[in-house]
C-alpha cells in the first residue's frame, strides 16, 4: 500500500511558509507533495537506509541545505520517524534563507510536547482528510462512499475492499507494533473492534474497557494513541451560552466511513440499519472536518446533547457560521425528525438548522430546510458557505406534517 496513485485536484491550499503536513496513511499527502513541489528536495524517512542515516546523524539535514540555494524546498516524509530532525528544521528556518521545509506525518505521537514546542510556532500545521465528495465529482456515488469510504488509496484501487481490509492491519504493523506504542497487539487490535461500536456515539471508556476485559486506563491510553495516528477523533459537546443543562462526554467518530465498516463486526442479531446510519453520519462528519480545515479554519464541529433528551448530531459554529445539522439515514422526513432541531432554534435562534437524510427531494417543514445527502455533499466546498440553500423555486414539495 502506497501513496502512488493518480492526483485529483484536491481542495488542499498550501501555506507560503513552512508547515506541517499531517493526515492519515492513504490520504494523497505524499502525492500532493510530489506534484506541487517537484523541484524539492525528497528525505523520504519511511526508507529503512534513509531513517537510519538520518536517526544516526540529524545533522546531516544541516549539511544538506548547505548545499543548497536560497529558497530551495524540502520535503521530508514521515517526520515522526526522526523527530530529533525538528531542532535541525528549526534551527535551518532561523536562518532566514528562504528556506521552505513540509513536514509529513501520520502519526503525531511523536511529536507530542518537546519536539513540537521547539518550532515555536516557526510552521503551521495543516491536515490532508479523505476525499471529499466534490473532489471526486462525477464519479461519487453515495451508496460506495458508505461502504467503501473516501479514503484515496481506497477510491482509486481497482479493489477497495481488499485495499480496506488491508489498511488497518498497515497500521498495526508499520505504526502500532513498530514503534513498540502497545505492549499487547491483540488487546488493541480488539479494542479497536469494540471502538467501532462507539462511532457517532457517546464515548464511554468505562464500557469499552468492560468489554476489551482491559483496565479503563488502558482503554484510556488506547484512546490516545488511535487520535495521536490520526485514525479517530472526539466531538465535543456544544456548550456556548447553554440554556439548559447539557450532557459533558464527548461522542467519537473513526476518520473514514471506511475505516469504521472494516472494523465494525456483523452478525445475524445485527441490524444493518443501525450499522448504516453510523455510517452515514460519520461520512458527514468527515466531510464537515474537510471544509473547516481545507478553507474555514475558524470554524470548530460541535454536536449537541441537552440531558432532557434534546440532540443534534452536528453544530458549526465560526465567525461567519452558525449552523445546526441533523442527519437522519431515511428516504423520507417525518415532523417528528425535527424534534432537536426545533428545539435548538429555540435556544439559538440565530443559528441555521439543517435536516440531511437520504429522499431526493428538497423540502421545508416547520421552516427548517430538509435537503438529500448526495446534494449537499456534491455542493459543499471549502471557503465557500456551508449551507447553499435551495431558493424557493427549488424545493419541490413545502408541506408540514
Amino acid at each position: 500500500m502506497s501513496d502512488n496513485m493518480s492526483l485529483r485536484p484536491r481542495f488542499f491550499d498550501p501555506p507560503a511558509s513552512s508547515f506541517f503536513f499531517f493526515g492519515p496513511r492513504g490520504t494523497g499527502k505524499s502525492t500532493c507533495c510530489r506534484e506541487l513541489y517537484s523541484d524539492a528536495v525528497m528525505i523520504d524517512l519511511l526508507q529503512p537506509d534513509v531513517r537510519r542515516e538520518y536517526l544516526a546523524r540529524p545533522e546531516r539535514l544541516r549539511e544538506l541545505a548547505h548545499q543548497q540555494e536560497d529558497g530551495q524546498v524540502f520535503v521530508i516524509d514521515e517526520v515522526q520517524k526522526s523527530p530529533e530532525l525538528l531542532s535541525v528544521v528549526h534551527g535551518l528556518i532561523e536562518e532566514h534563507r528562504g528556506w521552505r521545509f513540509i513536514l509529513t506525518g501520520s502519526s503525531a505521537r511523536k511529536l507530542r510536547g518537546a519536539g513540537v514546542d521547539l518550532m515555536g510556532g516557526r510552521a503551521l500545521w495543516r491536515e490532508m482528510h479523505p476525499y471529499m465528495a466534490a473532489e471526486l465529482g462525477s464519479d461519487f456515488d453515495l451508496d460506495t462512499a458508505l461502504t467503501h469510504g473516501m479514503v484515496p488509496v481506497v477510491v482509486e484501487d481497482d479493489h477497495p475492499a481488499a485495499v480496506l481490509r488491508a489498511y488497518v492491519g498497515l497500521y498495526l504493523e508499520s505504526e502500532v507494533q513498530v514503534e513498540g506504542l502497545v505492549r499487547n497487539l491483540s488487546n488493541f487490535a480488539r479494542f479497536l473492534e469494540v471502538a467501532s461500536f462507539s462511532h457517532g456515539q457517546v464515548l464511554n471508556i468505562s464500557n469499552i474497557a468492560r468489554e476489551c476485559h482491559v483496565e479503563r486506563t488502558t482503554v484510556a491510553g488506547y484512546m490516545g494513541i488511535l487520535e495521536d495516528l490520526l485514525l479517530g477523533f472526539r466531538l465535543p459537546v456544544f456548550t456556548k451560552r447553554a440554556r439548559r443543562a447539557t450532557v459533558v462526554h464527548p461522542k467519537f467518530y473513526y476518520f473514514d466511513t471506511g475505516v469504521y465498516r472494516s472494523l465494525r463486526p456483523s452478525g445475524p442479531l445485527d441490524r444493518g440499519g443501525d450499522v448504516d446510519g453510523a455510517a452515514l453520519e460519520g461520512l458527514i462528519a468527515q466531510h464537515l472536518r474537510s471544509w473547516i480545515a481545507y478553507g474555514n479554519p475558524a470554524a470548530e464541529l460541535f454536536y449537541w446533547r441537552t440531558r432532557g433528551g434534546a440532540e443534534v448530531d452536528f453544530v458549526v459554529y465560526g465567525e461567519e457560521t452558525f449552523a445546526a445539522i441533523e442527519v437522519k439515514n431515511a428516504g423520507a422526513v417525518q415532523r417528528a425528525d425535527l424534534r432537536g432541531l426545533r428545539t435548538f432554534r429555540d435556544d439559538y435562534p440565530e443559528g441555521q438548522p439543517l435536516l440531511l437524510y437520504r429522499g431526493r427531494e428538497s423540502l421545508r417543514i416547520d421552516d427548517i430546510p430538509c435537503l438529500p445527502c448526495d446534494d449537499f455533499l456534491t455542493q459543499l466546498v471549502p471557503g465557500q458557505g456551508l449551507l447553499r440553500l435551495p431558493s424557493a423555486s427549488d424545493i419541490t414539495i413545502a408541506r408540514k406534517q
